[in-house]
């Protein structure tokens, strides 16, 4: 299969993070941070050498201040429910992934309030307009950094910088940009920053991180066991134990320790130049086809590795079965779980086919990618 679903999950991961993985649970598979035996500490250290990595990529000064989780919806969620209580106002845009919009309206009901600041047609977020809306009870600001659905780069340093000047909090979504696009969290003026392990870091599904600046204090989702404090039966208050109750993933998160060593020594601006090249090629053909509707900026400076498009009125899933079927092509197609982005682009009830490109992709997937649409735009 020629695989553009990468936005979804990243496919397929460097050997490396597949061996990793498999000699963490023949050799060492043991519970990291738990036990004092030679196994235990051998898994401890190689989840304490991924949050080390991950610092270095998000240059994060304190290694302790990384959270591990299962992926970037429960990073969000804690971020989010962890932080406002009633009486607080938050600030959102419409180009949210329900992974932001639905904790922020379940919130609504325990008196939170909340603002959603819509993008143009092409999914892009003015930063003015975030400012205008800042109240006196404002605690939080949170954007996604790239668009799940039209690719559309947020300008999270600006952003930041508003958030920084009126003494709110920001938390980034790098759901779709972690890996790809350079995050300081220092320089873009970052609170929190959440991100999955299995799509551009190139780590295994079941891992993601949340990144807690020095002096937020988010209240803890879960209780348990932590490894620390055991004589008490209250949550110890030192991360990142305080978030990270029960059994972690160690296999996944030493997976996810190679998939980002992989992209380190690959070059993230290497990564990114290959993508956007396949992204420009990609536009470049469909735009040119009858029929073909290209949703977003259409502008690799302005958009992410991630395209979403419809075939005149037809049926969005249909398309995609079609491509799938028939031309053994993987896309996503529907709403990808983001209902105002697609209000917002005027595609809510058809809905788009989304094609998402990786590292792994070639231009000549690409070119098979426009001849298959080209083909059904004919055809249908």
């Amino acid at each position: 299969m020629i695989y553009f679903d990468n936005a979804a999950t990243s496919y397929p991961k460097p050997t490396i993070v597949y061996n990793k993985m498999m000699q963490a649970m023949r050799e060492y598979g043991a519970n990291p941070g738990r036990s004092g035996h030679k196994l235990s500490l051998q898994a401890g250290r190689g989840v304490y050498e991924t949050r080390e990595i991950i610092s270095k990529l998000f240059n994060i000064k304190n290694s302790m201040n990384v959270i591990f989780t299962s992926n970037c919806t429960e990073s969000l969620n804690i971020g989010i429910k962890g932080l406002l209580g009633r009486g607080d106002h938050a600030i959102t845009t419409s180009m949210e992934h329900n992974s932001v919009l639905r904790p922020l309206r379940a919130l609504q009901d325990f008196g939170v309030e909340t603002t959603v600041i819509y993008g143009d047609k092409m999914g892009r977020i003015n930063p003015e307009d975030i400012e205008r809306r800042i109240k006196k009870n404002t605690k939080l600001i949170v954007t996604t950094h790239i668009s799940n659905l039209t690719g559309t780069i947020l300008p999270i340093k600006s952003i930041g910088e508003i958030a920084k000047k009126h003494h709110i909090i920001y938390l980034v979504d790098a759901a779709q940009s972690a890996g790809v696009y350079n995050i300081d969290v220092e320089n873009m003026n970052i609170d929190l920053l959440a991100f999955p392990g299995h799509k551009g870091l190139l780590g295994p599904q079941g891992t993601g991180g949340l990144y807690i600046r020095d002096g937020i204090n988010l209240k803890e989702l879960k209780e348990g066991g932590t490894g620390s404090f055991s004589n008490s039966l209250i949550q110890p208050d030192v991360l990142p134990d305080k978030y990270e109750s029960g059994t972690l993933n160690a296999p996944g998160i030493i997976g996810l320790g190679e998939g980002i060593k992989y992209i380190m020594n690959y070059g993230i601006d290497r990564i990114r130049k290959h993508e956007e090249e396949l992204t420009e090629h990609f536009i470049d053909g469909v735009t040119k086809i009858p029929g073909v509707k290209v949703y977003g900026p259409a502008n690799v400076k302005e958009q992410g590795a991630v395209v979403s498009l419809n075939i005149r009125d037809e049926d969005s899933s249909e398309v995609s079965c079609i491509l799938d079927e028939e031309y053994d092509i993987g896309t996503r197609a529907g709403l990808h779980c983001a209902p105002l982005a697609h209000k917002t682009i005027g595609t809510f009830k058809q809905g788009v086919i989304r094609f998402s490109f990786g590292i792994f992709n070639t231009h000549e997937e690409i070119e098979i990618g426009i001849d298959a649409i080209r083909n059904i735009s004919r055809q249908i």
